[in-house]
C-alpha cells in the first residue's frame, strides 16, 4: 500500500465515515482536523486561527499573493509579514505536502488533491449523494429537523465549493476534477468503502505490472 488518498465530500454524504474506515483498514494516518493541528505546529500559528479560517474562501487578490509567495519559496520561512489568510493557506498547503512525503495516508478536504497534483501516488476521490439521503443523515447525526438540515447542507457545500474553486484550477464536485467519484446514496457507506479498496487494489496492481495506459 503506497497510495495517498484525498477525499472531498458533499456535506451529509458520509465522506468522513468512509475516510476513517479506509484509514483504519490500511492502518494509515488519517488527517481531518489533525491537519490543522499539524499546520499550526509547523507554522507556529495558533490552532484556533486555523479553525476559524478552515475551508473558507479568501479574495482572489490574496490568493494571487499567496501563490506568488509559494512559488518564490517563501513558505517555510517567516510568516510575520503575511496577511492572515495567506498564512493559513500556505501553512496548510505546506503541511499537506510534508504529510504526503511521510507515506500513505487519508486526507480530508482542504484542497489536498490540488496540493498533491503531480504526485503519482495520489488518489483523489469525491463522495456525493442525493439531497434526500443527505438530509436524512444530517437529521440523524445532528438531531435537527429537515428544514435546518437542508439549510446546513446548502451553506456548507457552498462554502466548500467556494474555497475549492478559489484555490484550484478545477471545479468542486465536477467528475473531471477527481480520479474517482462515488454516489454514497447508491452504494451506502460500506459499499463505497469496498469500491475504494478494490479501486486501490487494481490501481496499484496495474502500476506494478506496467499495464497502465496513458
Amino acid at each position: 500500500m503506497r497510495t495517498i488518498i484525498t477525499i472531498s465530500r458533499e456535506f451529509g454524504s458520509g465522506g468522513r465515515d468512509i475516510a476513517r474506515a479506509i484509514a483504519k483498514h490500511y492502518d494509515i494516518p488519517y488527517y481531518d482536523h489533525e491537519l490543522l493541528s499539524r499546520a499550526a505546529k509547523d507554522s507556529g500559528i495558533s490552532e484556533d486561527v486555523f479553525e476559524s479560517h478552515d475551508e473558507k474562501p479568501t479574495s482572489s487578490f490574496l490568493y494571487s499573493l499567496a501563490m506568488e509567495s509559494y512559488s518564490a519559496g517563501y513558505i517555510g520561512n517567516s510568516y510575520a509579514e503575511m496577511p492572515i489568510n495567506q498564512k493559513i493557506f500556505l501553512a496548510q498547503f505546506d503541511a499537506i505536502k510534508k504529510i504526503a512525503e511521510e507515506g500513505p495516508c487519508v486526507i480530508i478536504g482542504r484542497c489536498a488533491d490540488y496540493a498533491l497534483e503531480g504526485n503519482k501516488n495520489r488518489l483523489s476521490i469525491f463522495i456525493h449523494g442525493s439531497l434526500e439521503n443527505r438530509i436524512k443523515r444530517v437529521v440523524r447525526d445532528f438531531k435537527i429537523n429537515e428544514s435546518k438540515a437542508k439549510e446546513l447542507i446548502t451553506k456548507t457545500d457552498k462554502r466548500r465549493a467556494s474555497y475549492y474553486n478559489y484555490y484550484t484550477n478545477k471545479k468542486w464536485g465536477h467528475c473531471s476534477s477527481y480520479d474517482l467519484t462515488i454516489d454514497s446514496a447508491v452504494l451506502g457507506v460500506n459499499g463505497s468503502i469496498e469500491l475504494i479498496k478494490e479501486y486501490i487494489r487494481i490501481r496499484e496492481h496495474l502500476v506494478d505490472t506496467d499495464n497502465v495506459i496513458f
